[in-house]
């Protein structure tokens, strides 16, 4: 297994450790650790696919978990975000649709002897909610010590969450459906000939 195949699968490892973390009320500081892990699996993400395309080391394993664990990875960050009141709960059911479908066309591709890699609307999708949930999370880190000097940016009219957390949840939000929205259209062709 070649390196940036090993970084998508420390990416589903340092998930299941960010989840478990920010989930558990007794870790002292469990905000500041999940952003710390978030932003590690969220760099993880840009350096499995930097290295792959500069040392030439694509590989189908690679085209589908990739995908896959920045889902698995995102999809867990806005559960955990909604579970904390952060992020409005239908938005994160219009994001899982969005995921679900997409995996499911995936899938089908996949039965078809076709793999289908991530598009530009779907790269600009996943960064949006990566910004979006290290805002967020964020926020939830700037009440412990160790990201309290962050606490001025929460405050600030321009950057608070009622004001740039809106604007980046809605067009977080919209990217994520067009971009769905996209991918199914161009890759209808999946669809003939099926019972």
């Amino acid at each position: 297994m070649n390196l940036p195949n090993k970084l998508t699968i420390g990416r589903l490892i340092l998930t299941a450790i960010f989840v478990a973390v920010v989930s558990i009320e007794a870790i002292p500081q469990r905000y500041s650790i999940g952003l710390v892990l978030f932003g590690i699996a969220a760099f993880t993400d840009f350096l499995d696919g930097y290295l792959a395309r500069k040392h030439g080391l694509i590989t189908n394993f690679g085209k589908l978990m990739d995908p896959l664990a920045d889902k698995v990875l995102m999809c867990s960050a806005f559960v955990i975000l909604a579970r904390h009141g952060q992020i409005p709960a239908w938005v994160v059911i219009a994001l899982l649709s969005r995921e679900f479908l997409v995996t499911g066309l995936r899938l089908l591709a996949t039965s078809q002897g076709r793999v289908l890699a991530a598009d530009s609307w779907g790269k600009l999708k996943t960064f949006l909610q990566i910004v979006l949930a290290i805002y967020l999370l964020l926020f939830l880190a700037s009440s412990e010590a160790a990201f309290e000097f962050t606490k001025p940016l929460f405050s600030n009219q321009w950057t608070s969450p009622e004001l740039l957390g809106v604007i980046l949840i809605a067009t977080t939000a919209l990217v994520t459906i067009f971009s769905g929205i996209g991918y199914m259209i161009r890759n209808s062709d999946l669809f003939r000939g099926l019972d």
